[in-house]
């Protein structure tokens, strides 16, 4: 069948503006092929461009001494110490996960994997942040059910083990939901490989699997809104398979191990045209191949499906000249294709040929790196102000023991063990902190060393105000890296939102990235990496602004780490930081009276540096028995869950002092810059010694021990639950989801 005549009217249904589409015709100097047509729709579309976000992303912190690559590879590399890295990213795989969940996850971990390995590292950790609509709609459960099991069966087949993340609900995502992807990966600090296609005449080889026609326009589909033809996009979803993954991995890894490649990219959105015209545009080159030499795994493809297909486990490879043959040998030996296509050449064009008939002829930088850049209009949204006051005092008083039963029940803080426990958390036997725990943390073999990890965003807080909220996320996940005794090193970011093109959101976003460029410059967290995912609205309905915060910390004695859980009968509670009772935003206020306003809480970052500094001395020194972050739910559901250790339950007894705030702001109002410490009673001194030092308020409020939870309030009794009663409804909160 012969190609459609490339028209304007085309352009536009391939996604193109007007303005763009001369701009095309501009740049060649004629109408593009129908090939060339799918190229530009694919490379300016907004999941692969970033037009509407670079302005802003410019922004960001990036570099410090701890940094070895920042932002504009495949994934970011972190500097951990005695010649050690650490590489890692985080992203999107949205829409296809809300169309078709289980591949849509599955492949959001393959694509992520991808991304590390590509440059270099092996792949020792994953996370996720999950993000679903109402737990009583009618398509929630499936979702659920559907994205876990993709992100278990891909992370357990490959062998890298999924040590944590973080399960949202809120009615914004019934329509859109998020899946968002971070893989952590070592390599040695000098073995970085990038994706460059450089020296003139070195072979251009496409390893890895077939091409088939899946995924052709994910890309594109990832830029639009969702409506009611949304099921018709089901085939714009890749199909992963995870065996071929891992057998990619190694042979990449055995290849990199020896001195014959250039660089290599990722088959990620737009496949073979984004990997290619990447490759060439980094290094200012040109590109030739033959299309038609390209490993198929269907009949009758065309050069048009062959450049936009997003089929799986596939790279690009520039290998030395001469050397190619070794490529095909370790590819040969994992059972894997690896075809020669091509030749790097110094014309600076992309010249795409299939059986001897030129069918792309372009040049490669207006394609991949000059792509349309845009200053949305900006606007703050309507009803911004008045969302973020709320009268309290008119808020239905709640008996404060049902509150902490319905809030340890909620979905968004119940226990995640379904869902965690269909991953394996231990695979190569480095995991040492997993799912429940504030970050994660992986042991470096050999070393004393362990990698902290988390992941952190509260997207009720974005809504209220997304600069607050931007720098909330980035605070929350510094504070729980150094709640298991660890620095923070960098981020990666996953920036969810609405449609660009209304200004609300734009404004929303650019408040986000201000908030959380602020943040990473006060607690020296560089941002290393990431992912801009717009377009996530159906009809017209946009999610809550949702910048996930992925970020990495170094513990240097894998012995002095710290967990959150109660270890010992009699040990003193301490509350580090100061409590002032906010409830705007609150998990209290949306989970007990439905409300969703109020100003979240204030941040002050310098207070918040000298608490993850003080977390890391008493980690250090070992004055400490657990550490826990006080973020969702407040101190009450903090206290509640530092009692509910995987293998025992222990309760405590604290006494609490109003200072005028009313009980449910005392108990679950959601102060930023605090955690709840235990000690041995020979510790205390030490411990309140060094948060004096800090300059950070520390009150022991009572001792761990006994079967109940009890607080009191100005001795008053206010909560007292058997610890029985709320292990019951935190393991079954996820029931009213998943049956």
């Amino acid at each position: 069948m012969p190609d459609p005549q490339v028209t304007a009217e085309l352009a536009y249904k391939h996604g193109l503006s007007p303005e763009e589409w001369e701009r095309v015709l501009s740049i060649l100097g004629r109408t593009p092929t129908y090939p060339e047509l799918g190229i530009f729709s694919v490379m300016w579309s907004e999941h692969c461009s970033y037009k509407s976000s670079r302005v802003h992303l410019k922004r960001f912190p990036t570099g410090g001494p701890q940094v070895l690559q920042g932002p504009g590879e495949n994934a970011g590399v972190v500097d951990i110490g005695d010649g050690w890295a650490v590489c890692f990213k985080m992203e999107s795989h949205n829409h296809p996960s809300y169309i078709e969940p289980y591949q849509g996850a599955a492949t959001g971990v393959g694509g992520i994997l991808r991304d590390v390995f590509t440059m270099g590292a092996r792949p020792i950790a994953n996370l996720n942040a999950l993000f679903f609509g109402r737990p009583d709609h009618p398509k929630t459960a499936h979702l659920v059910k559907g994205v876990v099991a993709g992100i278990g069966d891909y992370g357990n087949c490959i062998g890298v083990p999924t040590v944590g993340g973080q399960v949202m609900f809120h009615p914004s995502y019934d329509g859109n939901i998020l899946v968002n992807a971070f893989t952590l990966g070592l390599l040695r600090a000098d073995g970085i490989f990038r994706g460059y296609a450089s020296g003139v005449g070195n072979p251009v080889l496409y390893v890895g699997s077939k091409t088939g026609r899946d995924g052709i326009h994910g890309a594109t589909m990832a830029s639009a809104e969702f409506s009611e033809a949304t099921e018709e996009k089901r085939p714009t979803v890749q199909v992963g398979d995870p065996f071929t993954e891992k057998l990619l991995l190694e042979a990449c890894l055995e290849l990199m191990a020896e001195d014959v490649i250039v660089g290599i990219q990722d088959m990620g959105a737009a496949g073979l045209t984004s990997s290619s015209f990447e490759m060439a545009g980094r290094s200012g080159s040109g590109i030739r191949f033959e299309l038609d030499k390209v490993p198929m795994r269907e009949k009758g493809m065309t050069p048009y499906e062959l450049l936009l297909s997003e089929s799986q486990e596939r790279m690009l490879i520039v290998a030395q000249r001469g050397k190619e043959n070794r490529v095909r040998e370790i590819f040969s030996k994992w059972g894997l294709d690896a075809a020669e296509i091509g030749a790097v050449t110094d014309t600076g064009r992309a010249e795409i040929f299939w059986h001897g008939e030129r069918v792309v002829d372009m040049p490669v930088g207006p394609v991949s790196d000059q792509a349309p850049l845009y200053k949305r209009p900006m606007e703050e949204p309507a009803g911004f102000r008045s969302r973020k006051s709320v009268p309290l005092p008119a808020l239905k008083k709640a008996d404060q023991g049902r509150a902490l039963l319905t809030l340890m029940g909620s979905p968004n803080l119940c226990s995640k063990r379904w869902v965690y426990t269909q991953y394996d958390q231990s695979v190569r036997t480095n995991t040492v902190l997993g799912p429940g725990a504030d970050a994660a943390l992986i042991r470096i073999k050999g070393t004393t060393k362990a990698v902290a990890m988390t992941t952190d965003v509260n997207p009720r807080f974005c809504k209220l105000d997304p600069f607050e909220g931007g720098r909330l996320a980035v605070a929350e996940a510094a504070r729980n890296i150094a709640c298991v005794g660890a620095k923070p090193l960098a981020i990666t970011d996953c920036l969810n939102f609405g449609n660009p093109e209304r200004p609300e959101v734009m404004w929303e976003f650019s408040r986000a990235v201000d908030g959380i460029s602020e943040a990473c410059l006060a607690l020296n967290t560089p941002v290393v990496s990431g992912n801009v995912s717009f377009y996530n609205e159906t009809n017209g309905e946009g999610i809550h602004p949702t910048p996930t915060i992925g970020m990495v910390g170094l513990l240097d004695d894998v012995a002095r780490r710290m967990d959150p859980w109660f270890k010992d009968e009699g040990d003193l509670v301490v509350v580090l930081g100061e409590t002032k009772g906010h409830l705007g935003g609150s998990e209290y206020l949306w989970a007990i009276h439905g409300m969703e306003a109020g100003a979240p809480p204030p941040l002050d970052l310098q207070r918040e540096t000298a608490l993850i500094g003080l977390l890391q001395e008493l980690a250090a020194k070992g004055l400490a028995k657990s550490v826990h972050d006080c973020s969702e739910g407040g101190l009450a559901v903090c206290a509640a869950e530092c009692g509910l250790a995987p293998r025992r339950t222990l309760g405590a007894h604290l006494e609490l002092e109003s200072a005028g705030l009313d009980a449910a702001a005392l108990l679950f109002g959601e102060d930023a810059s605090r955690a709840l410490v235990t000690c041995a009673s020979i510790h205390q001194e030490g411990l309140l010694a060094a948060a004096r030092q800090a300059g950070i308020q520390a009150k022991a409020v009572g001792a761990a021990g006994g079967d109940r939870l009890r607080i009191s309030v100005d001795g008053q009794p206010s909560v007292d639950v058997p610890m029985a009663e709320i292990r019951d409804a935190w393991e079954n909160g996820l029931g009213s989801v998943v049956g």
